[in-house]
């Protein structure tokens, strides 16, 4: 007979929800479900976008795929005129700010005879498409120190450990308290132990946080705050967004967009620059990742926050004595010509 321990101090209360994406693989990390398709796959060459994290590249290189770049078009799709895929090759297809349709995902499908990895990492809530290896991450969602989930019928054939989180959840803990600088060295530092870290389990305590949400709750209060954003922002945006379920953030494409992040940050909005080493490329990679500022819409706001948000965006632009007069009359302008056409989202 096992011996176990009762009584004693209380832990974590255990939470008997259910998670969002419950019939997938529960992992450790985005990059550990990127791994696993690799072994499980057997893959040897992969297709992966120039504007992306360099974290999918490295870990690819360091299971010895190799890693040819494509470009994205100003729309967030792939450029299939930089594709070349060959009869071995993956597609690494990202759905940038949830922006892509399904029948978007089912064309890069079609493009590679089904041999594709569809990331997910920026859409949550999104349900992924049948018989399509996708993966997701919980770290960018909710207050966890680690989580991703995949959908694959691929399998390795070895037992995996599993993570445990209890020493890396302090800066979550402690974001309840304290201003989110005071343990922000200890969030990027959790950031970067996955790069060492195998292909694992999500933790115990990981899994029993993701039964505690309330996941209905969660997307529509994300879903607001993006649709409150738009109403303000598309204006003056030059991307043409749509509104999505349980939104990751709004994406405000505006000249000079580094620059005002800078101010922003000043002000206490934490607009992060998602791929710095992205931005010395050139195109729409080198473009997109210094000037999208990804503005929060999370479950923590209320719209109350987003034209707070709003109009620190406003004072940061009006103070800017610099930018051209073209440059303001062009930021300003309706996006109804550029949405013009656009299809609507497949529900």
């Amino acid at each position: 007979m096992t011996q176990r321990e009762i009584g004693g101090y209380f832990e974590l209360e255990r939470f008997s929800g259910h998670e969002y994406h419950e019939g997938a693989l529960a992992l450790n990390c985005a990059r550990s479900c990127l791994a696993y398709l690799v072994e499980a796959r057997a893959i040897t060459s992969m297709w992966v976008p120039r504007y992306l994290c360099g974290s999918v590249e490295a870990t690819l290189l360091s299971l010895g795929v190799r890693v040819r770049p494509y470009d994205v078009a100003a729309d967030l799709r792939p450029d299939y005129e930089t594709v070349d895929m060959s009869e071995n090759d993956y597609l690494y297809l990202v759905d940038y700010y949830g922006q892509l349709l399904d029948q978007d995902i089912r064309e890069a499908a079609g493009r590679c005879d089904g041999r594709i990895v569809v990331d997910e990492v920026m859409a949550f809530f999104r349900r992924p498409l049948p018989h399509l290896d996708t993966l997701y991450s919980c770290r960018k969602f909710f207050g966890v120190a680690d989580g991703a989930y995949l959908y694959t019928d691929a399998h390795v054939g070895r037992e995996l450990p599993s993570c445990q989180s209890h020493d890396k959840m302090g800066f979550v803990l402690a974001r309840c308290e304290l201003p989110a600088n005071d343990y922000y060295p200890e969030s990027a530092a959790n950031n970067k132990r996955f790069v060492s870290e195998p292909v694992s389990w999500m933790s115990p305590i990981t899994h029993n946080i993701l039964r505690a949400v309330d996941y209905a709750d969660v997307a529509t209060r994300r879903q607001e705050n993006f649709d409150h954003l738009a109403k303000r922002l598309d204006g003056m945006n030059e991307l043409a967004v749509r509104s999505t379920y349980g939104a990751f953030m709004y994406p405000l494409l505006i000249e000079g967009g580094a620059a005002l992040r800078r101010r922003l940050q000043k002000q206490r909005l934490y607009v992060s620059t998602l791929w710095g080493n992205a931005t010395e490329l050139p195109g729409v990679a080198g473009r997109y990742a210094k000037d999208i500022l990804p503005l929060p819409v999370d479950q923590r706001y209320t719209t109350d926050d987003m034209d707070y948000e709003c109009e620190l965006i406003a004072r940061a632009l009006a103070s800017d004595r610099q930018a051209p007069a073209a440059s303001r009359h062009h930021a300003c302008r309706s996006t109804s010509s550029r949405n013009a056409g656009r299809p609507s989202r497949e529900k």
